[in-house]
């Protein structure tokens, strides 16, 4: 025996599992179940929208009959903050969740110059890769120290670079650079950090690298220079020298060659004199002559 009982749908619970599918700069992609399994008939949910930064808010309506329903919420601000709410719309109990969009990216290509009594930071228009920044809401900058442990709020401009003054001797410094904070300092952009390296040189530790470099080349590269140059001339003296030797040795076997013996004649310091020229040159022995060894 069996009975089949169906479940009157209570249109009082909430939405379930509420959950975000994906975050970006400027809008929000929600998902939740309805309050019961296979609705009949459309549904109507009420979408509220809180902005914590702003402290405002805004009702969406969405009619689905789906069990899962899929929504996107849009015009949202970078490095906002929401806390959304999902009901039916006979304001039934609420499922709630807090979404956190993406904040912009941090500038490219932060740089430090430095210049007699200061630095200069510099970077690249942000506005470049980011669509929703505007110039006019221009930059902060923070600084740091870290033999002070503190860290400061140096200010904001609308250009690309930002002049920073008295720095002490023996400081290390980190430079941050974002989007100006909104509203309380709730809306930033993410911030690009470049270390400055100061201990008394008064080079960021980027330059020192890069020049540390640079000069070990421009050392380098001369010296082996002048050793190759010097390898070539040692190569050519010795080459000169070998050729010279071999003429001279040449034209002195030549000036002693014989061409009735077919090979040349050499004869040493102790042999030469008036008696030595007067002597006839032994040039040979006969088999038949005895041989005396005195």
């Amino acid at each position: 025996d069996y009975v089949v009982v169906k479940m009157i749908p209570d249109n009082r619970l909430p939405p379930r599992h509420l959950h975000a599918v994906r975050t970006a700069k400027t809008f929000a992609v929600i998902k939740w179940e309805s309050p019961y399994d296979s609705p009949d008939q459309d549904m109507l949910y009420a979408v509220a929208v809180k902005d914590l930064v702003r402290k405002t808010d805004k009702i969406y309506k969405v009619k689905s009959r789906n069990s899962t329903v899929e929504y996107t919420i849009k015009k949202l601000e970078p490095g906002g903050k929401y806390h959304v709410i999902v009901q039916l719309g006979n304001m039934s109990k609420e499922s709630s969740m807090k979404i956190n969009t993406v904040p912009l990216s941090a500038p490219d290509a932060l740089k430090i110059i430095t210049e007699n009594d200061h630095i200069l930071l510099f970077w690249k228009s942000l506005a470049l890769k980011e669509s929703n920044f505007n110039e006019s809401r221009g930059y902060e900058i923070h600084m740091f120290d870290s033999l002070m442990n503190i860290t400061a709020y140096l200010g904001n401009t609308t250009e690309n670079f930002f002049k920073v003054s008295n720095l002490k001797i023996g400081h290390n410094y980190s430079f941050s650079v974002q989007a100006r904070c909104l509203y309380g300092g709730q809306m930033c952009g993410e911030p690009a950090t470049l270390l400055y390296d100061e201990l008394g040189t008064g080079k960021d530790s980027s330059a020192t690298k890069s020049g540390r470099a640079t000069d070990v080349a421009a050392i380098v590269v001369p010296v082996l220079f002048l050793l190759l140059v010097t390898l070539g001339i040692g190569f050519v003296v010795l080459y000169m020298r070998h050729r010279r030797l071999q003429s001279s040795f040449t034209a002195f076997a030549n000036s002693h060659y014989s061409s009735r013996l077919g090979s040349a004649i050499f004869s040493s310091g102790d042999d030469l004199g008036d008696e030595d020229d007067e002597a006839p040159m032994i040039t040979g022995f006969s088999d038949d002559v005895p041989m005396v060894i005195a």
